[in-house]
């Protein structure tokens, strides 16, 4: 029997072009689940140092990804600190340059508008030069196309798209979204995936409604 892919490899193929983006992961405030991979051909490693902008953890916001995400190249999340304050009548960052002006202002994290998390669901792909906003939920198995800002939520199951991103369609009707929600089939035993991934790639969706009805019923 084939060996089961391994998800604590950094390079998962020969191709060089994909990191199992976890094994490259550094910052303590990104959270990345088994097989979710980041496709880059030039240097798909500086994930962190590219692709997470405005990322400093003592803001006290978290990029959260799950499991079996595709996340393809140019794929920018943008964390809380790139904000400015809002609240006031200038929104300009005084205290960064320091001197008379940061001496006269309270510290520069503490004025920011805090959005929360970015958290992505598992079984998630996302586009190319997609960016994904402070205080997003991608929910799971929904797909952002290709050069989208998605500056709100995003249901299970649903593809949105385009500068703001709205959705486009769901992905399934109701009750088979319902079921796969249920299932979590990314949180199978390594074996029993496995054999599960036939289901996965069939296209016939009234026998993998079936096939998942009758699992949910064992």
């Amino acid at each position: 029997m084939n060996q089961i892919p391994d998800p604590n490899v950094v390079f998962p193929n020969e191709y060089k072009t994909s990191v199992f983006l976890k094994n490259v992961i550094t910052a303590p405030n990104i959270f990345v689940g088994d097989y979710t991979y980041y496709d880059d051909p030039v240097n798909p490693t500086a994930f962190e140092q590219n692709n997470v902008l405005f990322n400093w953890p003592e803001f006290g916001d978290r990029l959260v990804i799950g499991k079996f995400c595709a996340i393809a190249s140019g794929t920018k999340f943008i964390m809380g600190p790139a904000n400015h304050r809002t609240s006031s009548i200038s929104t300009y960052p005084f205290a960064v340059f320091g001197g008379a002006w940061g001496e006269n202002v309270p510290p520069h994290l503490e004025q920011l508008p805090h959005k929360g998390d970015i958290i992505v669901g598992n079984d998630v792909w996302i586009g190319r030069e997609s960016v994904i906003m402070p205080g997003v939920t991608i929910g799971d198995g929904a797909i952002v196309a290709a050069y989208s800002v998605v500056v709100k939520n995003v249901a299970p199951y649903t593809v949105v798209g385009g500068n703001p991103a709205k959705p486009l369609k769901k992905r399934f009707d109701d009750e088979l979204i319902r079921l796969l929600l249920q299932l979590k089939w990314w949180d199978f035993a390594p074996q029993k995936l496995a054999e599960f991934v036939p289901v996965l790639c069939d296209s016939d969706l009234t026998s993998v409604q079936k096939t998942i009805e009758a699992m949910l019923k064992e």
